[in-house]
């Protein structure tokens, strides 16, 4: 019998904006099949799709998501949120020292 094992993961790649740009518009031509564009490129069909799908929301034919420009603000707007609570909690934290101490 064969021993069923977990297939090895592949390491975490990053790729330019240029070269995204470049398969997606190779899977948009219509030539040749997504499946077929990340198996001649060695990506998985996943990461191919979602780059699809965000040129597609970019480009305004989807709207089912964030355009780039949105999720970059939304990253800002949490990260500012998660400023301003912590300021927030030292404040908290400070009245409740001063109150403390007035007593």
């Amino acid at each position: 019998m064969e021993s069923v094992g977990k297939k090895r993961s592949r390491p975490r790649r990053a790729f330019t904006p240029e070269f995204k740009a470049e398969i997606v518009e190779l899977c948009q031509r219509g030539d040749r099949t997504v499946r077929q564009v990340a198996r001649d490129f060695d990506l998985t069909e996943t990461a191919v799709r979602s780059w699809v799908k965000q040129a597609e929301l970019d480009a305004g034919t989807r709207t089912d998501g964030l355009a780039s420009d949105e999720r970059a603000e939304l990253a800002r707007l949490r990260a500012e949120n998660r400023r301003l609570q912590q300021d927030v909690d030292i404040l908290k934290r400070a009245t409740a020292f001063f109150a403390r101490q007035t007593r």
